[in-house]
């Protein structure tokens, strides 16, 4: 069996020293990439090839490359983690492209993500909204407790865990046009609020979690769904309704 052709392509890859910088695309060529190689292995591969030519490399974002950790954020031809949908960037394949195609990589556009270098974005925002959140008193330390110590409705639970699969990522921020946060935030919120173990704090946790969200500059909510399509984990736009009742009823009851 032969083995499969190289692919050439041309990289119009974002550079910029600093978030106080200017910066501006960079044109690169590279060939015999594998088609079956990742995406982030094609930048390894690139940024070999700049340090043999004594240039400096790509600064790019990445950790487990199993599309958990969700480091791994680029921009990819006007699409968040790039052209395949339900994965990160690591697990995007470079049979994804053709021979010969030109690529265009970004970091995050978002005021909340200032670039630290290149394609490299600070994500810290979204780990203060978590800090707001808070902590989960319902005692969980000690002699193990039995499963159905706390009877939790299937359904509510498989919800639960749908919630808890967002990453934190960044993708809905990057994807969504006012640069919302609100997909992530009603992740978060709804994990909790889903369980009675949540319960307790939930309604200073969501107006905890959104009132940092505003003050870290994220925009609305444009409703248009971007962010849903666009999320490598399939997070569901009920996150964010189930948010907004959370947040309106936690409103009226600390205001009586």
């Amino acid at each position: 069996m032969s083995a499969k052709k190289g692919l050439n392509l041309t990289l119009k890859i974002w550079r910029q020293k600093n978030n106080k910088t200017k910066g501006q695309f960079e044109t690169y060529k590279i060939s015999d990439v594998s088609p079956d190689s990742s995406f982030l292995e094609m930048l390894d591969m690139l940024n070999e090839n700049l340090v043999n030519e004594g240039k400096e490399p790509v600064a790019f974002d990445h950790d487990c490359r199993e599309g958990i950790c969700g480091m791994c954020s680029l921009y990819i031809n006007g699409r968040a983690h790039g052209p395949d949908t339900g994965i990160t960037t690591c697990q995007l394949h470079m049979r994804m492209f053709k021979d010969g195609e030109t690529i265009h990589i970004e970091p995050w556009r978002s005021a909340a993500f200032p670039v630290i270098k290149d394609l490299v974005v600070d994500r810290s925002a979204f780990d203060r909204i978590m800090a707001a959140g808070g902590f989960v008193s319902v005692n969980t330390s000690g002699n193990t407790l039995d499963a159905n110590a706390i009877p939790v409705p299937k359904e509510d639970a498989d919800k639960a865990m749908d919630a808890a699969a967002c990453i934190g990522c960044g993708a809905c921020v990057a994807t969504c046009k006012n640069g919302s946060a609100m997909l992530f935030v009603g992740a978060k919120v709804s994990q909790f609020a889903l369980l009675p173990q949540g319960r307790v704090e939930a309604n200073r946790r969501v107006l905890n979690m959104v009132k940092q969200m505003d003050e870290e500059g994220f925009g609305n909510c444009s409703n248009t769904g971007a962010c849903e399509i666009e999320c490598p984990k399939g997070i569901s736009l009920e996150n964010i309704a189930r948010m907004n009742r959370e947040f309106l009823a936690a409103k009226f009851t600390t205001a009586e």
